[in-house]
């Protein structure tokens, strides 16, 4: 079993070195104790880095869950990629421009997929994110008039910026008091509890397991625009984004 770090709260997700053990060595994978990489899941796509251990650094090439452990696919010299055996301690590093660009999108479609419920009514059905676009499936067409004022909203977000909260409930207290209005239609899967709820002030409330920015603020520019006859709305984050945080 692999302690999902990145979860506790939004400071963890900007957390990008820590230190971990190895408790399980598949063939071409290493699964810890304790990770900050984060699994592909949610359409949010996995982490990567490097682990550092006695041998020297190895690549951490794919990020995946497999039940309740984390599977690090690694790939390096061979001496590196031996001395990682169970029990030895390494010093992880997260790809920490890509994990930024990653909690920017994710970010960035909870407060879209917020504001094209309340405009247009309609819920999102499915979220995928990569390289430097979000990309959300509607339950009907979105009028293209509408991706004007829905660009303001999300510049507003950056200019007056709300923060992102996230608190865990109970499940049969979620299942009771759901969040009103929710705009998204991805089931919760039945064997999740506590229900991680992720909040942007007054725009979403959502449960989610990814990595999301502290405030709205860090989005950075954005521009729209809607495909499959505006089933599909695309949200790309400029190239240059906004300063990266931390040293």
């Amino acid at each position: 079993m692999t302690e999902l770090a990145y979860l506790a709260d939004p400071p963890a997700a900007y957390v990008r070195t820590f230190r971990s053990r190895v408790v399980a060595r598949p063939p071409g994978a290493l699964i810890l104790d304790r990770t900050f990489f984060y699994p592909a899941g949610g359409g949010q796509p996995g982490d990567r880095g490097t682990v550092q251990g006695p041998g020297g650094s190895v690549d951490v090439v794919d990020v995946t869950k497999s039940g309740a452990s984390v599977v690090h696919r690694v790939k390096g010299p061979a001496d590196a990629l031996g001395a990682l055996t169970v029990g030895t301690e390494i010093d992880g590093a997260v790809d920490w421009a890509r994990r930024f660009r990653h909690m920017r999108l994710h970010t960035g479609q909870h407060f879209l997929s917020g504001r094209i419920f309340v405009r247009a009514g309609l819920r999102t059905r499915r979220a995928t994110m990569g390289g430097l676009e979000a990309i959300l499936d509607l339950e009907g067409p979105v009028a293209e008039e509408l991706l004007v004022p829905l660009a303001a909203d999300l510049a507003e977000a950056v200019r007056t910026p709300r923060p992102v909260s996230i608190r865990y409930v109970p499940r049969a207290e979620w299942d009771a008091h759901p969040a009103a209005a929710r705009a998204g239609l991805v089931p919760l899967p039945p064997a999740v509890d506590p229900v991680r709820v992720v909040e942007i002030e007054a725009a979403d409330v959502c449960p989610c397991g990814g990595t999301h920015l502290a405030s709205t603020g860090e989005l950075g520019r954005i521009a729209l625009r809607a495909d499959r006859a505006g089933e599909r709305v695309v949200l790309t984050l400029d190239a240059d984004g906004p300063p990266i945080p931390g040293p």
